[in-house]
């Protein structure tokens, strides 16, 4: 594998298979290496994003292509990158830990290899993090989540070393100022999420109390931030858009309430009051120090993940914000979440690690799960993503990955007809 100059930043790939993990990927990819010559990758499947979705994430995406699970092998084995991150589900994860290991079997100066989360973990904590273990960086997305990620790793006789501090690699942006009297209307956002909650009447309630607290304050704007289009797939299905559920409600719309798309981060910019059951936006608002309010209208439950939010001060019910009220977020609560530190410091430790495994040999890749520990879990995750070959499959993609692209195509070929696609 060819080393960068020493006056260079290392190349960077990054796998993604949605457009919230792309726009993690590729903010951590920046993040981590400033100024990284950045390949993106979307992995093809069910929640591949469109060139909209990939717009509003606001990361570049015109570098990015389109690649199977065979194909992104066939890339990595060819030794053009010096760190690879994984921006990709807790399974798919693991499959491709497992792949690379054999493709680059041999190799101490393989790529280093970085995943994590997106956002908020709220659910399957031990189940994403053990599928996640074998990665050199495990990034942690505040104090919080290095003591959780190293207890569970630790709590299971696994080496706890590749957890590293960061912070969401999207905070940024303008402190919030109060908008001069006169200047633009206050600005109510609702950001809805694809998943929760789940339910018709749940959903459509939601939509109703919007629009109520639009008809009881005429002088603002409320606007529900959506996240896709109808037939757009993102990291979660959504199977009861918003927008199908306004359609309706006809006339009964009022004039200051409306939809929206667009960036977050942008807007972030004109957003006086952010409105969430559990969305990682409520983060970049309180991150920005922007109103931000958890709504406990449904309840505060783990299927609606709002509980992740216990202690910060920032729940509220449609009932209270209609009142006037605004929560005050606990300053406590942010450091712990990393919210309140500068996010290019908060950078240090990980940009630390990576320095120091580049410079030196990269041992193999071993992730927790293996046939002996997990007999009967790993054999159906590698079944699911395709990744259980035949035996010596994995050897003859990673000559074929190291031989010129069209003697590589001809080899691999029936080892990606044997696995089809991912």
């Amino acid at each position: 594998m060819p080393d960068a100059s020493p006056h260079d930043p290392p190349r960077v790939a990054v796998l993604a298979d949605s457009d919230t993990r792309w726009k993690w990927g590729a903010h951590t990819a920046r993040r981590l290496v400033p100024g990284a010559a950045l390949q993106g990758y979307l992995l093809r499947g069910r929640a591949t994003p469109t060139a909209r979705q990939l717009a509003e994430t606001g990361t570049g995406a015109d570098q990015v292509r389109e690649i199977t699970a065979a194909g992104f092998l066939t890339e990595l084995g060819r030794g053009t990158h010096q760190v690879l991150v994984l921006a990709c589900v807790g399974g798919t994860v693991q499959a491709l830990l497992h792949a690379l290991a054999d493709v680059w079997k041999g190799n101490d100066r393989r790529p280093v290899v970085v995943t994590g989360y997106v956002g908020v973990v709220y659910e399957k904590l031990t189940d994403g993090l053990l599928l996640r273990h074998g990665a050199d960086v495990v990034l942690a997305n505040s104090p919080y989540d290095l003591r959780r990620f190293r207890a569970v790793y630790e709590g299971v006789r696994a080496d706890a070393s590749a957890v590293t501090e960061c912070a969401l690699p999207f905070l940024g942006g303008e402190r919030y100022r109060p908008p001069a009297p006169g200047t633009r209307p206050h600005r109510v956002v609702f950001a809805v999420q694809p998943s929760v909650p789940g339910s018709r009447a749940d959903r459509s309630y939601l939509l109703e109390r919007a629009m109520a607290h639009a008809r009881r304050h005429p002088d603002r704007e409320v606007i529900v931030k959506l996240r896709s289009r109808p037939g757009e797939q993102t990291t979660h299905v959504e199977e009861l858009p918003y927008q199908r559920l306004a359609e309706r409600a006809g006339d009964r719309r009022p004039a200051n309430f409306s939809l929206a798309y667009g960036n977050m981060g942008e807007v972030l910019d004109t957003t006086d009051l952010l409105v969430t059951v559990s969305s990682t936006a409520a983060l970049e608002s309180l991150h920005r120090g922007i109103p931000t309010a958890v709504l406990t209208d449904l309840g505060i439950r783990e299927p609606l993940g709002n509980h992740y939010f216990t202690g910060s001060g920032c729940f509220a019910s449609w009932d209270e914000l209609d009142a006037g009220h605004r929560p005050e977020p606990d300053p406590a609560w942010l450091a712990d979440q990393g919210l309140a530190a500068d996010p290019e410091a908060a950078w240090g430790p990980a940009r630390d690690r990576l320095a120091a495994l580049l410079d030196a040999p990269r041992p193999a890749l071993t992730p927790y799960y293996t046939r002996r520990t997990a007999p009967g879990y790993l054999p159906g995750i590698l079944a699911r993503h395709d990744t259980a070959a035949p035996a010596g499959s994995h050897r003859l993609l990673r000559q074929a990955a190291r031989a010129t692209y069209r003697t590589a195509a001809q080899r691999i070929a029936p080892i990606i007809r044997r696995w089809g696609q991912l």
